[in-house]
């Protein structure tokens, strides 16, 4: 009977589903850029076709997104404390439908590096939120295999976003003008994405009557504007200066520094726990490669496969929707096993170092067989997907064990600061990878980097002091 209750329909059950659907539509939102400017670069469309290093300038457009996705990571996590988690995760999916929608309008290029900073500006507020929340409303013993299932949606709106792009685009030759079929991804996800916030907005009202959306919003809002404009004035700068894509991007990560710097001149004694916290920052500087890899893979493997086995953009992107769908496996299974080693009093740790390991390794033997001229769609296939299972499982585990360590009144913070720090990664990998893409004529360089820094993020958690007997004894009065 109690085996039987326990695997009913509960409430927070269906706040996974709809966190989930959050997931989906905007995931899928930022990983379409990828697939578009591959499209845009082979057939030399647009803005980006006339570029004499045009996977570097590819790159650049991503590594700006996430520039704008990272600074509002830490602002969106601190107003998901003030003004309440789901009023910010509303607001995010909301924001990002919008912007979605109008970056198809636009036709230049420094419109659409614009609308792709706005969009990643408001999809920042949205990771540090839904994590907290589920922290808050989902049993500990069941806490990972919730992020896990949760964040499922990532993986699912990443292989969306691979798996539709090619068709998108090519019902875009056929109502459009032939050189504005990229137009359509951005169309269709963006009206997508509205309904999905609409949704959630209607199911937190349900919850929560008279959600503070007007004050929240303009809270937002001031940290945008600042940002945007310091993203932008660099951008400029630097091409005035005629500085290369990827130092344009470095410098973006000065401003990351400069946030936390502010953040903890102004709100010295209220964010000091998730920033003196030495297992925390070691947990947030091992994100910086899991955030470089999941947007290495995600923005360049349709242009991996492409070019390493020299097939179509058709094949390249459902190879790589294929791959990218390790995750629906992954994310569950890691967030199932995290919680079954609290349980069995094991602690989450040792999995997430075995998981990291063999990520690493396993990545590393795909740059290798890349650098041997490997060519085989199968081959390739088969490495990526087992890699990703583990990187995918992996990255529940670390969640959940930031909610463990973090106090509940500053996880907020905690997750805004572990994916502010682990955004680094997603702000470098797609300029820096395009740019030994344009300088080597090949893919394994990168992947190698890849591969080395999961191997540095795994000796960082080797330092991680887990508190094993808070978990147990929660988990037991719990039971």
């Amino acid at each position: 009977m109690e085996a039987a209750a326990s695997r009913r329909w509960k409430k927070y059950h269906t706040l996974w589903a709809w966190l989930l659907l959050g997931w989906i539509v905007s995931a899928a939102d930022r990983a379409i850029t990828g697939p578009v400017v591959t499209w845009m670069i082979e057939n030399e469309i647009s803005f980006l076709g006339a570029s004499s290093q045009p996977h570097t300038l590819g790159g650049l457009v991503g590594s700006l997104f996430f520039a704008g996705y990272m600074l509002t990571q830490f602002p969106g996590g601190y107003l998901g404390d003030k003004f309440g988690h789901r009023t910010i995760i509303a607001i995010s999916v909301l924001w990002a439908g919008v912007t979605t929608f109008v970056s198809g309008l636009v036709t230049g290029l420094v419109g659409f590096i614009a609308l792709r900073v706005i969009t990643g500006l408001g999809e920042g507020a949205y990771y540090s939120n839904d994590r907290t929340l589920i922290a808050e409303q989902t049993p500990f013993e069941k806490r990972s295999l919730g992020m896990g299932v949760v964040i499922t949606g990532l993986s699912i709106g990443i292989t969306l976003a691979l798996l539709l792009s090619p068709y998108l685009i090519q019902w875009g030759t056929v109502l459009l003008p032939e050189e504005s079929g990229w137009r359509m991804p951005f169309f269709v996800l963006g009206i997508s994405t509205l309904i999905a916030g609409v949704g959630l907005a209607r199911y937190f009202r349900a919850q929560r009557p008279n959600l503070p959306y007007r004050g929240a919003v303009l809270e937002l809002l001031k940290y945008s504007v600042v940002f945007f404009a310091a993203i932008m004035a660099v951008y400029f700068l630097s091409e005035s200066l005629g500085l290369p894509d990827y130092v344009v991007a470095a410098i973006e990560l000065i401003l990351a520094f400069l946030l936390i710097g502010f953040a903890f001149g102004k709100k010295g004694k209220e964010i000091a726990p998730v920033l003196y916290n030495k297992n925390l920052l070691l947990l947030y500087l091992a994100a910086i490669a899991i955030l470089w890899n999941l947007w290495f893979f995600s923005f360049w493997s349709v242009s991996i496969i492409a070019n390493a086995a020299e097939t179509s953009f058709l094949k390249a992107a459902l190879t790589a929707a294929f791959n990218a769908g390790a995750g629906i496996l992954g994310f569950p299974a890691g967030g199932w096993l995290s919680d079954y080693a609290v349980r069995r009093g094991w602690g989450r740790k040792a999995m997430l170092l075995a998981f990291t390991l063999i990520q690493g390794f396993l990545t590393l033997a795909f740059g290798f067989y890349l650098m041997q001229g490997g060519q085989s769609v199968i081959v390739m296939a088969v490495l990526l997907f087992v890699t990703n299972l583990f990187f995918n499982a992996l990255q529940p585990i670390s969640q959940a064990l930031t909610a463990d360590i973090a106090t509940p009144e500053h996880r907020g913070s905690a997750f805004g600061m572990w994916n502010l720090i682990g955004e680094m990664g997603a702000v470098m990998s797609p300029v820096i990878s395009g740019a030994l893409r344009d300088a080597t004529g090949g893919w394994a360089a990168a992947v190698l980097l890849d591969g080395g820094l999961i191997l540095v993020s795994f000796v960082l958690i080797l330092f991680v002091r887990e508190k094993l007997d808070a978990g147990s004894s929660v988990v037991k009065a719990s039971g």
